[in-house]
């Protein structure tokens, strides 16, 4: 994991160093709006309602719509006067029993680690909120605004739960009428909590839709049924098609080097004709290759034929020589 924040957390006169980073993450299934006919990915353009133009990102302003329809454009100027804040300090305001805070209220969770200076405070404040079964509700600085979260402890982590603001939780606008229920009709469903009551376990749920979803689309894969587009990339912006963009690079290469060879048939979609052309060039290549080898070797061998004569006419002459002494 990587630390999206640094700060200090401060409780009285106990400074706590702290790397601050997401507990959780999103595996929600994403999907793309694609034209069916040739899954090319649909496109928006940042269109003005008033005068139909498209507009670029340096003309796009913030706006607060008012109750009544109208809009006001807020500046850099404007927004830069905003209070802001950009602390480093998680402030401990006050300690509150854990069953006081409505769970509704609570938004994203966050791992704190220690830095090193900070192991020992950071023990103890872990300590005394185990010890006493409460929560540290704090003031933190995330994103250049200042929000309201709890410090609990999570198997022997310290977790920062950021928290809505009290006017953010709505009220229902409709009232339910308490009912008449019957002692029997209590005692019933009284006795099918009782059945189903149990721990509870992660391990005993998944997400069945994602699971379905993953395997959906690697049965299509695996059958073949894959739209590739001229432009199929990730949205990260990383090449799907390696030897496709390969070979568009080559293309664009030859191109500005002005070679005017044949055109390179897309990655995937080599033609029987192209398959034949270049099988059969390839031979060619291989034939006049070996024809030329074969008639290298003859000619080597032809030029060292009189040498090896020679060296072998030598050699006996020197076994004669030095045969003739030894006779007399």
């Amino acid at each position: 994991m990587r630390a999206i924040w640094k700060g200090a957390v401060s409780f009285g006169l106990v400074n706590v160093p702290v790397k601050l980073y997401a507990a959780t993450e999103s595996h929600d299934v994403s999907f793309r709006q694609v034209h069916v006919a040739d899954g090319g990915r649909i496109r928006y353009q940042r269109i003005c309602s008033v005068d139909g133009e498209e507009v670029p990102y340096s003309e796009i302003a913030k706006g607060y719509e008012t109750e009544d329809g109208e809009m006001v454009v807020l500046t850099d100027d404007d927004m830069a006067e905003l209070p802001a804040s950009s602390s480093r300090e998680i402030a401990v305001e006050k300690f509150v029993p854990s069953d006081q805070i409505d769970p509704m209220l609570f938004e994203k969770s966050y791992y704190l680690e220690p830095e090193k200076s900070g192991a020992k405070p950071y023990a103890l404040l872990r300590q005394a909120l185990v010890d006493a079964d409460r929560m540290a509700v704090v003031t933190v600085a995330l994103r250049q605004r200042t929000s309201i979260a709890v410090l609990r402890v999570r198997e022997d982590v310290i977790v920062l739960q950021t928290m809505m603001w009290p006017d953010e939780i709505r009220t229902p606008d409709f009232s339910v009428e308490p009912g008449e229920v019957k002692d029997s009709e209590v005692a019933m469903a009284t006795m099918l909590v009782e059945t189903l009551a149990g721990d509870f376990d992660t391990a005993e749920f998944e997400d069945d839709y994602a699971g379905a979803v993953d395997a959906l689309v690697k049965a299509k894969i695996e059958g073949g049924e894959l739209t590739r587009t001229a432009t199929s990339t990730k949205s990260s912006g990383e090449v799907v098609d390696l030897l496709a963009a390969l070979q568009r690079s080559v293309d664009a290469a030859k191109s500005a080097r002005g070679d005017a060879g044949p055109a390179s048939p897309p990655a995937g979609k080599t033609t029987k004709k192209t398959t034949k052309k270049a099988a059969k060039k390839t031979t060619t290549k291989a034939t006049t290759k070996a024809t030329a080898t074969k008639g290298t070797t003859k000619k080597s061998t032809a030029k060292k034929t009189p040498a090896a004569k020679t060296a072998k006419t030598a050699a006996k002459r020197t076994t004669r020589k030095a045969a003739a002494p030894q006779a007399s």
